[in-house]
């Protein structure tokens, strides 16, 4: 009789390490992980991109299901995203099983675009995406909105839209972190020299709207902070009330890229106050309002 329950025992520890050691994903498994498996790509290539990318623990029970589960024919050629943790056997049965195939639809929210544009990109492609309960979780949002790529799910919604990008803003900003802390500016009376995040990432948000290309960002970011320190108006197109009013504008006008959240943190001085660009995103400088003037009458003016 014990020796019964002794192989039992043994039996039973043996199943526990099969399955915390086969089974079971590993505890390092990168969640919100997209994994691209290709029509050319074969089961063993496959199964090494996925214990690469700490997917699986072991090829070697991964291809056995997936053999079990259908067979290589049946593999099924897509990008894969895996939000949760789950064991090898429920990959095994995504790769092969048509009906459970994670086929996310890809997103690009573009440099510069605002709140409303951003939701009309994701209302339009997801059936349960609410523009209007999205607008309103991100009404003070603007700027933070990080614009990349993005994949999400048909039936995902605006909730989880937004914790995916919330996600992605720190992951970004944050090797930006100690530069932004550091960010100083000559001492201006009503200021002293400490700049906010806020205040970088609207003046980002500004840069991105007036930036033509990746050349011009750091000077724009230079004269800008230049006109600000000295108390100049702004006078930025992209911020219309910049013309009548000192300083910053209350919010980020936009969401700006990482480029310009660099260029803002990081601007190249110059001698000049004025810029302008002509119809072909040329930019031309001036050092003072009378260069700037000749260069509207030269490069913008209808003749």
């Amino acid at each position: 009789m014990r020796k019964i329950l002794f192989i039992i025992f043994l039996v039973i520890i043996g199943v526990k390490l099969v399955h915390y050691f086969l089974i079971m994903p590993p505890k390092d498994f990168p969640i919100e992980k997209i994994i691209s498996i290709q029509s050319k790509n074969n089961l063993r290539e496959i199964s090494l991109k996925l214990k690469q990318e700490k997917i699986i623990k072991s090829r070697v029970a991964f291809e056995t299901f997936v053999i079990i589960y259908g067979g290589e024919r049946k593999i099924i050629p897509a990008d894969y995203l895996f939000k949760n943790k789950i064991s090898v056997t429920q990959i095994a049965k995504i790769i092969v099983n048509k009906d459970n195939a994670l086929n996310p639809i890809k997103f690009i929210i573009p440099e510069g675009f605002n709140n409303l544009e951003i939701a009309e990109l994701f209302s339009f492609k997801l059936k349960n995406f609410n523009k209007d309960k999205f607008l309103n979780k991100v009404h003070d949002k603007q700027g933070y909105l990080f614009p990349d790529t993005y994949f999400f799910y048909l039936t995902d919604d605006e909730e989880i839209v937004l914790e995916s990008i919330n996600k992605n803003f720190k992951r970004k900003i944050i090797s930006l972190e100690k530069e932004i802390q550091n960010f100083k500016l000559v001492p201006r009376s009503d200021l002293g020299n400490l700049i906010t995040e806020k205040e970088i990432i609207i003046m980002a948000s500004i840069i991105e709207k007036e930036s033509k290309g990746e050349m011009d960002r750091e000077f724009i970011s230079g004269i800008l902070w230049k006109r600000f320190n000295e108390k100049m108006l702004l006078q930025v197109d992209a911020a219309p009330e910049t013309y009548k009013t000192l300083n910053l504008p209350e919010n980020p006008i936009a969401n700006p890229g990482l480029a310009s959240i660099k260029a803002t943190i990081n601007p190249k001085e110059s001698p000049y106050y004025y810029y302008l660009h002509d119809k072909n995103k040329n930019i031309y400088y001036a050092k003072t309002f009378k260069e700037h003037r000749k260069n509207i009458d030269k490069y913008l003016r209808i003749k």
